[in-house]
């Protein structure tokens, strides 16, 4: 199932993804914000377990925003993840 998340509080307008039946995420593309880091941290997300994603990027601030990219991954994977269940 493809989802689409509007980020709050980052320089990356929105990031979409796939979710399997297994909870592997893949696809995952940011528009916006820090070209190299969100390709970084597309590919390096690429093919794992939304709930481990979720714990390790969950929390994870850019400078003194209360949020980042990662963090922003994280919060569309839960609100996924709710709409899977």
């Amino acid at each position: 199932m493809e989802f689409t998340h509007t980020c709050k509080g980052t320089c990356s307008r929105s990031v979409s993804f796939s979710i399997d039946e297994n909870h592997t995420v893949t696809g995952i593309s940011f528009y916006g914000g820090c070209s190299g880091n969100t390709q970084g941290v597309a590919k390096l997300c690429e093919g794992a377990k939304a709930e481990d994603l979720i714990e390790r990027l969950k929390g994870i601030r850019c400078g003194f925003k209360p949020t980042s990219c990662p963090d922003q991954l994280a919060t569309a994977l839960e609100q996924a993840l709710s709409q899977l269940n």
